[in-house]
């Protein structure tokens, strides 16, 4: 089959592996080596890291729905918080599983642009659920007394899928349009390890700059205001910490929010490197780096930070495994 020579976008690019317009668009995504002994390392550390994440997320849930006295809206939150992860990883992960050891099979537009866009929505209502969390804690802490009268079960319910609804609705338009775009030809590399927005944009023919402001737009919409949001919740739970005469108290406020505080700091702030600095100061090796980090490192502390600080899932736990030793001996 002839390759037909096509005058748009950069015909010297690695990422363009056949330029052959007779058949549909389709990718792959760029081996991390080419060295068999690191592919089967790499194969088995992501694996080892995703069942990690797994099993530490699974135990949140299970905990949370189990235990009487964590069925608060903060660990309400939390659990869909760990099955939001569950889901943003399982996106990702098994495909690159199957694609690490070079045998990549090519991926048609239609698969792209559906990973794209449920990795995401599951991502801004990653980042909408954390600012939820920062408001229960706000409400918890400043206004205890009407706690319970505002943070109803039908109103955690209504913030939860409000979330999902909104981080929906702005990511299936981001997504549909950039896979409308033109692509210059029929099987592209793509430098990275899954459909992410910025990679996908950079293989697009003509120009993408109205694409990359709506890009930051909806990035603004998804990171910034959250964040904002969350930043001014904290602003007046520290001024509320602070009134707290008892240093006890102080602490014991403190670490509720501390853990949360953590994660908003690792998912914003790689988030942010990513869909939030202009496309001149970007690299695809540094995106893909950060990825990693949220799709890995992030979901896999989340269980952790939120375990290890917290007296209440802590002896919740305890429980769980003191039970089901008492039920093997029986």
């Amino acid at each position: 089959m002839e390759t037909e020579a096509l005058e748009c976008g950069d015909m010297s690019s690695p990422n363009i592996l056949l330029l052959n317009q007779s058949g549909p668009t389709e990718f792959v995504f760029r081996v991390f080596t080419t060295s068999p002994r690191i592919q089967a390392l790499l194969f088995c550390l992501f694996l080892l890291l995703y069942v990690m994440i797994l099993c530490g997320n699974t135990i949140i849930i299970y905990i949370v729905w189990t235990h009487s006295s964590l069925r608060t809206p903060m660990y309400f939150f939390l659990s869909n918080l760990s099955f939001l992860e569950i889901c943003y990883t399982t996106t990702v992960v098994p495909l690159m599983l199957s694609n690490i050891f070079g045998a990549q099979k090519p991926i048609p537009l239609a698969g792209c642009s559906a990973q794209m866009f449920i990795f995401l929505t599951l991502g801004g209502a990653d980042c909408f659920l954390l600012a939820i969390m920062a408001y229960d804690r706000y409400v918890a802490i400043c206004h205890p007394l009407h706690y319970t009268l505002i943070m109803t079960q039908k109103r955690c319910t209504q913030l939860v899928v409000g979330s999902m609804c909104l981080a929906l609705l702005l990511d299936l338009q981001l997504t549909v349009l950039i896979c409308t775009l033109p692509f210059c030809g029929h099987i592209l590399e793509i430098n990275h390890f899954m459909c992410d927005a910025p990679p996908v944009l950079r293989l697009a023919c003509g120009d993408t700059k109205i694409h990359q402001a709506i890009l930051f737009m909806v990035g603004t919409l998804v990171l910034t205001v959250p964040f904002l949001l969350i930043s001014i919740s904290y602003i007046f739970i520290a001024n509320s910490i602070l009134r707290i005469r008892s240093a006890e108290g102080r602490r014991r406020a403190f670490s509720t929010c501390s853990s949360h505080l953590s994660v908003v700091v690792l998912q914003y702030g790689c988030s942010s490197l990513v869909y939030m600095r202009p496309r001149s100061n970007t690299s695809e090796d540094e995106d893909r780096q950060l990825a990693l980090v949220y799709t890995f490192v992030i979901p896999l502390l989340n269980p952790l930070i939120y375990t290890l600080r917290n007296k209440d899932v802590k002896d919740a736990l305890k429980k769980s495994m003191s039970y089901r030793r008492t039920s093997e001996i029986q």
